[in-house]
């Protein structure tokens, strides 16, 4: 069985940033799973939360109606600060995402890079650092060998790519971003159902339509770009359409 592995930091980067990808390759009958660091519980748009122990619940409750919506097979919502994963102590993180690749054993796995994505957030950023880490540590016996000892193995990840684009936003800090390496073709329809997702963010609700005229504007609406940042096996750069091509079956 195929498997894809989406590495974020708070509820709705699965929809906003990698909507499209989950929708695709769950029509493609490819397993997609979500593990998101934090519970969003620093975001300014609160929706009708009293508190963060309130607002960490709707957000919880909202993350897993837009997994459902994008036919995600398992999200998780850990309890990581929001806003504060450049604190956050390295090792038990990654550790945490060791784990959970080992349990899942994903072929492919999607996060942001050090940029931080378009918005530059330093969540995104560290989340990536994490993710980068645990995609290179999950295959190696002397990384977290307690874990071996409770039924898991090492797995070596096949490929793992960085969130990327061709435009800046102009209203934020500068960001250097991983080259565009490869283009996913999601469609005018996919693009809808992302967006959809997205709402079910309701919390969020006065972004919305922020985030709809940011990427039709930049016709991002039918593409979702990404970059090839590391393979278990030595190869030459070049451009896909597919992040699932050179995958060999386990």
């Amino acid at each position: 069985m195929r498997k894809l592995l989406c590495i974020t930091a708070h509820p709705d980067d699965e929809a906003g940033a990698f909507g499209g990808a989950l929708l695709l390759y769950h029509e493609r009958g490819i397993q997609t799973f979500v593990v998101c660091l934090t519970a969003g519980t620093a975001a300014r748009n609160r929706g009708t939360a009293q508190s963060a122990d309130e607002l960490a619940g709707l957000r919880r409750a909202e993350f897993a109606a837009s997994c459902k919506f994008l036919g995600v097979t398992g999200g998780e919502v850990l309890d990581y600060p929001d806003s504060k994963l450049d604190r956050v102590d390295l090792i038990p993180a990654i550790g945490d995402l060791v784990l959970r690749i080992r349990r899942i054993r994903p072929q492919v796995i999607l996060t942001f890079g050090p940029d931080g994505g378009l918005t530059g957030h330093i969540d995104h950023a560290m989340a990536g650092t994490f993710a980068t880490l645990a995609f290179e540590w999950a295959g190696r016996p002397d990384r977290y060998p307690d874990q071996l000892q409770h039924g898991f193995t090492p797995y070596r990840v096949q490929k793992l790519y960085y969130h990327a684009a061709d435009f800046h936003l102009p209203d934020r800090q500068p960001i250097s971003q991983p080259t565009v390496t490869a283009r996913l073709e999601i469609g005018a329809e996919r693009f809808e159902k992302k967006h959809l997702a997205f709402q079910q963010h309701t919390t969020q609700k006065p972004l919305f339509e922020r985030v709809r005229k940011n990427l039709v504007q930049r016709q991002e609406g039918t593409v979702e770009m990404y970059h090839l940042a590391a393979t278990n096996t030595p190869r030459d750069a070049k451009a896909e359409t597919d992040l699932f091509e050179d995958v060999v079956d386990d």
